[in-house]
């Protein structure tokens, strides 16, 4: 990519992060380049889709949850690197309002350009589960689908002011379903 051509793509990338920040993911494409000061033609010559957008805006994000993933996997036990990654995973759903139901529907559509990041993110979730399950840490009833699905949910959840207050009660009741042991040490550090 020429050097003013990436100087624009960041530029989008930077302004689409502000407006989806502060409208979530409902947010307007034409706003997001009104606010970038380029044509709607531009920014869908950039992104031609708003789920092309997202994955750009969130492709960061994801491969940093991914390699966190790789290095809990041989660097904590199995219930912690688990419950580690799990908040980790939480905090970035709750990121943007709405990613939830992008990713949701991406999961089912191998057409979407979010399917990718989708299927990384609950493949490295899903490494750690099996890990914690062979171990008999973990439920062995739930798969990585599962655990993306309580992830996104729990995300949504403590996102709404009326649970806000209650997101580390909860956090500890969804972490103490999914281990056998009903607790980890790591549990109790979990800050929403």
């Amino acid at each position: 990519m020429r050097a003013d051509a990436r100087k624009n793509y960041d530029h989008l990338i930077a302004v689409a992060r502000d407006v989806v920040t502060e409208h979530g993911a409902d947010a307007s494409m034409r706003d997001i380049a009104r606010r970038a000061d380029v044509g709607l033609a531009t920014l869908f010559r950039h992104f031609p889709t708003r789920e092309a957008l997202f994955e750009a805006l969130l492709r960061m994000k994801v491969d940093e949850l991914i390699q966190q993933a790789v290095e809990l996997e041989t660097s904590n036990p199995p219930d912690e690197a688990l419950v580690s990654w799990f908040r980790e995973g939480v905090a970035f759903v709750r990121t943007y309002n709405g990613i939830c139901a992008l990713f949701a529907t991406a999961h089912a559509d191998p057409d979407s350009a979010l399917h990718a990041s989708s299927t990384a993110l609950r493949s490295a979730g899903a490494r750690l589960l099996v890990r914690a399950q062979a171990e008999g840490t973990a439920r062995a009833d739930i798969d990585g689908v599962d655990l993306f699905a309580l992830m996104s949910a729990f995300g949504w959840l403590v996102g709404q002011p009326g649970f806000a207050p209650r997101g580390d009660h909860l956090f500890h009741v969804i972490t103490g379903a999914i281990l056998t042991n009903g607790s980890s040490n790591d549990v109790k550090k979990a800050a929403f």
